[in-house]
Formats: C-alpha cells, sequence, structure tokens
C-alpha cells in the first residue's frame, strides 16, 4: 500500500464503494482503490464530506492535513485503535516504572546513533575532503553510545541524547554546500532549504508513527524517553527517533544529486523559508519508497513494544550489530 499526497487547491475527493475519488471542478481525475492506499497527505485546500473521512477511517486509511505553508501544522485521522485495552493499561503503569523506561529510553536513543554513525561513515566514503569533521563526529558518537548504555535513568539518557545530537549536526552540516545557508537544525520556523526538507520529512515520519501506534493497540501520547506533554504524540516520538537519520541521508542526497535546489524555494516574509510548487512535486514523489520502509520498521516496532507491555516483559536490551529483522533498527540500510 502506499501514500497519496494531494497538492493541487479546490479538489474534492470522495469515497464511493470502496473507491477514493478526486475532482476538480466537477470534473473527475483520478480514482483509486482505497485498498491499494495507506495513507493520504492534504497539502492544499481539499473537500471532503463526513461519510468519505468516516469511510476511509473505517478503511484504515489515515489522512494526514498539513496546514501552513511550511507544512508543519499537522492533523491526524486514524480509524479505530485495536481492541485490547490492556495493552494501553500495561502502557500506563510502566510510565511510572523508572528502570523499565530507562531501558527503553536506551534502546532507543542508541539506536538513533548508530543511525547517525551510519550517515557520517557513508558521507565519509564519498568526501574524503571531510574526513576531520566527519571523523571527529564520529568519535563523539561512539563515547555518547558508551555512556548511553551505562545510563541508570531517562534523564541521563535525555543528556547523551542532546550531546550526540549537537555533535552529529555540526559535522552533517558540512556535507551542503553554502549557498545552501544549512548551519545547524532550526525548526521553528526553518529558515532554509535544508531545515525545510528535514522539518516536512520528520513531519511525515511522525504521522506514521502515530498510525503504527494506534494500529498496535498503543496510545501514541504516552511515552517513555519523550514524557507525556499536552499535545505531544510522545510516544509516536520514541519510535520515530532511530529513523530520523534516514530523513537526512535521503535530503543530503537530494541536495547532493540537485534533485533539489536553492532556487525551488522561497521565503514567507517571517524568516521561515517555504517549497515551490516545483520542490514539493519532486519531495513528495521521491520521498514515498523512503516512507514506505520507515513505515513498516515502525509498525514492526509498535507491535513489539505492544507484545512485550501486554506480556509484562522487559523489553531485551539488542545487540548492537543485530540482524534480526524484528529488531528497532536494521545493521544496514539504504536508500
Amino acid at each position: 500500500m502506499g501514500t497519496l499526497y494531494l497538492d493541487r487547491r479546490g479538489m474534492t475527493l470522495r469515497v464511493r464503494d470502496g473507491v477514493i475519488e478526486l475532482r476538480a471542478d466537477g470534473e473527475r481525475l483520478r480514482s483509486v482503490a482505497a485498498r491499494l492506499v495507506e495513507r493520504i497527505v492534504l497539502r492544499a485546500d481539499t473537500q471532503i464530506g463526513s461519510a468519505s473521512l468516516a469511510a476511509l477511517a473505517d478503511m484504515g486509511v489515515g489522512v494526514v492535513a498539513l496546514g501552513g505553508r511550511d507544512g508543519t501544522r499537522v492533523a491526524h485521522l486514524l480509524g479505530a485503535p485495536a481492541g485490547d485495552a490492556r495493552v494501553r493499561i500495561a502502557q500506563c503503569r510502566r510510565l511510572g516504572d523508572e528502570v523499565w523506561a530507562a531501558a527503553w529510553s536506551r534502546r532507543v536513543v542508541r539506536s538513533k546513533l548508530r543511525a547517525q554513525a551510519r550517515v557520517l561513515r557513508r558521507a565519509q566514503a564519498t568526501r574524503p575532503d571531510l574526513r576531520k569533521p566527519l571523523g571527529d563526529a564520529l568519535e563523539t558518537l561512539e563515547r555518547v553510545e558508551k555512556r548511553v548504555r551505562e545510563a541508570g535513568d531517562r534523564a541521563a539518557v535525555r543528556g547523551y541524547e542532546g550531546g550526540g545530537a549537537a555533535a552529529y549536526f555540526r559535522a552533517y552540516a558540512f556535507l551542503f554546500a553554502p549557498a545552501l545557508g544549512f548551519e545547524r537544525r532550526r525548526r521553528r520556523p526553518p529558515p532554509d532549504p535544508v531545515n525545510a526538507c528535514l522539518s516536512l520529512g520528520y513531519t511525515l515520519l511522525h504521522a506514521q508513527a502515530v498510525q503504527a501506534c494506534w494500529a498496535a493497540g498503543l496510545d501514541p501520547m504516552v511515552g517513555f524517553l519523550h514524557m507525556p506533554l499536552h499535545g505531544r504524540e510522545s510516544l509516536a516520538c520514541d519510535i520515530v527517533e532511530p529513523w530520523r537519520a534516514m530523513v537526512d541521508q535521503w535530503v543530503w542526497g537530494q541536495f547532493r544529486d540537485r534533485l533539489l535546489r536553492p532556487d525551488q524555494f522561497g521565503g514567507d516574509g517571517n524568516g521561515a523559508c517555504v517549497m515551490g510548487k516545483a520542490a514539493r512535486a519532486q519531495f513528495y514523489q521521491a520521498v514515498t519508497p523512503l516512507q514506505k520502509r520507515c513505515g513498516d520498521a515502525m509498525r514492526r516496532q509498535a507491535r513489539i513494544a505492544a507484545k512485550a507491555l501486554a506480556a509484562a516483559n522487559d523489553l531485551p536490551e539488542d545487540d548492537a550489530e543485530s540482524d534480526d529483522p524484528d529488531a528497532w533498527d536494521e545493521a544496514r540500510w539504504g536508500v
């Protein structure tokens, strides 16, 4: 199943007899069998009736509405959750179990650090001129991972994660041409094309994580590394962390190969960089395979977590080089 992106103003979406119909000015533009669609991403104003929304939810098709010029205001439509309430009860009980939550957090952050290191190692192989800054960052990530492995509580894990992220993005910034203006990770608002693409990529990834939690019977609002916070899907934030680096690598590839270019972006007058129409068309078309791979992995992760919670078992610490297909991260991945 795939993702259907709608980025044309004035469209109307209807669901009839299991078929998604797209119309504009009364003319039918396209019809897609709903069983072939996993989610619909709305980037432009689109009319959808309540009956069609209900039909999509009933069929398990998620709807993600992106608002604002930078596309980072998000609304989700999800289908009915899995029916086993034991998972959500166990999830809430574990929230106050520091031993279990710290083990979970170590697992998430170590996976994230290893994924970031893979990005930098791949960059090092193609950019020998950057061997020094990339090598320094890799050494830092290795030290941070060792400290995370020994961390006794979530607060320590979060602190080490922040240190690792700072070192990683200092090195990552060297991969981009100065004309792009990317110096560090900034998101509110994203001031340059690279940050704009990272923000949108992370937003789409997060939407998939929310859907994965919901489908597995988990409450996406109750996280462990990311503590519950009003309006935040904290568990989805946890699950998405190991996969952010895949977005980073993909964004680097898009600009490296000039599939995305600075002249395809503009400003909104308030300091935010926004994608032009050509950039959006390239972004949405090219990101689909990445979304599928990450979505499949996050659904596996959510099922593993739900099973462990329902059985009241601790998640075992994973081997850093595991090739187990059910591992939280993969020893080798590519985009």
